[in-house]
């Protein structure tokens, strides 16, 4: 038993209990461990900490570069009305300006209307230069649907508007198919170059202010097989009823002198003539005197019994059917194809 103990004793003072417990070597780890900068209580960051801070900085940098570029946007923007109220943005409107600058008007056909093609004309005002080789689509929108439209497909520019400079009148023939406020977008090589806001009324037939006794059964008995023809002395017209000066060199969009000739008239300067003129292609009535829709007649000229002169413009190329009513009747019907 004595022996057991001693062998015990031997044993746990060979351990670290006692003697010698660390090596010189070991000594000198701890003291550079120590000498290490001290803990002080807080976690030293990590670099997922440095990688947050650095990505919320960036976002937030971009967020306000964003802010910035948009600010310039809108101030350039050619969206015109893009930070007016929904209804000022669709107020009709005729011209399109950007910075101050009127870049393009339209001018649509009086009797614009839904469901049939009618004509517009386009007034650019920048130089040739700026259009030349383009390509030129029209889209229009409607604001009680939203519904979008291409009504003018793609045009190529080649050339400058006859007898301007640049495209100065750029014609086109669109169709609407319904009624309300539209706004047309005007597209140069598929970038948007402006718009307008044009009414739209609904589908009509005779305009607003035709006198009453013109009715639309009228336009239902054209005959169109029977042309006006050449009567001699420059006249145009149905031998021994009616007939025209000057329309065999018509003039489209441009106030023309013409003089009327009737035969069959007994008193002339009693007499009231109205004029009426039906497109065939579009199915619209127009006023072609340029000052109103009648005109008194005077007495006899170049054989007729009756004559009158006054200006007209013809606003389409195409047949027309020209109706001419003596005191508030059809007289006659002159047929006309007008293409120049």
């Amino acid at each position: 038993m004595e022996q057991e103990l001693n062998n015990l004793r031997k044993a746990m003072n060979s351990s670290t209990h006692k003697g010698i417990r660390f090596t010189e070597r070991q000594k000198e780890k701890i003291k550079a461990a120590i000498q290490q900068e001290p803990f002080n209580g807080k976690r030293k960051p990590t670099i997922s900490i440095y990688f947050i801070t650095a990505l919320a900085a960036s976002l937030f940098v971009l967020l306000f570069y964003k802010d910035i570029v948009s600010n310039l946007t809108t101030n350039e923007d050619i969206m015109q009305g893009k930070e007016l109220s929904f209804e000022d943005e669709w107020e009709v409107r005729n011209d399109y300006s950007r910075n101050g600058k009127l870049m393009f008007s339209i001018f649509e056909d009086p009797y614009l209307s839904a469901g049939k093609p009618f004509g517009y004309i386009f007034s650019f005002k920048e130089s040739f230069e700026s259009y030349e080789g383009k390509e030129l689509e029209i889209y229009a929108v409607h604001k009680e649907t939203g519904e979008r439209l291409n009504v003018l497909s793609s045009t190529k520019i080649t050339e400058p508007s006859p007898g301007y400079s640049s495209l100065g009148r750029f014609t086109a023939r669109m169709l609407i198919p319904k009624a309300g406020h539209w706004k047309y977008e005007v597209y140069f090589d598929k970038n948007l170059y402006g718009d307008v806001v044009l009414e739209v009324q609904e589908e009509k037939f005779l305009p607003v202010n035709i006198p009453q006794f013109v009715q639309k059964t009228d336009f239902e008995k054209i005959d169109w097989n029977r042309k006006a023809v050449n009567l001699g002395n420059n006249i145009l017209g149905n031998k021994n009823k009616s007939g025209v000066i000057g329309a065999l060199i018509p003039s489209l969009d441009i106030s023309q002198k013409w003089m009327w000739l009737f035969w069959g008239i007994d008193n002339p300067k009693e007499t009231k003539v109205t004029v009426v003129g039906y497109h065939r292609e579009t199915e619209t009535v127009h006023q072609i005197l340029t000052t109103g829709w009648t005109f008194d007649l005077g007495g006899a000229n170049k054989g007729a019994d009756a004559h009158a002169p006054s200006n007209v413009n013809i606003p389409l190329s195409g047949e027309w059917a020209i109706f001419l009513y003596v005191d508030g009747k059809v007289f006659d019907v002159l047929v006309f194809d007008i293409n120049q």
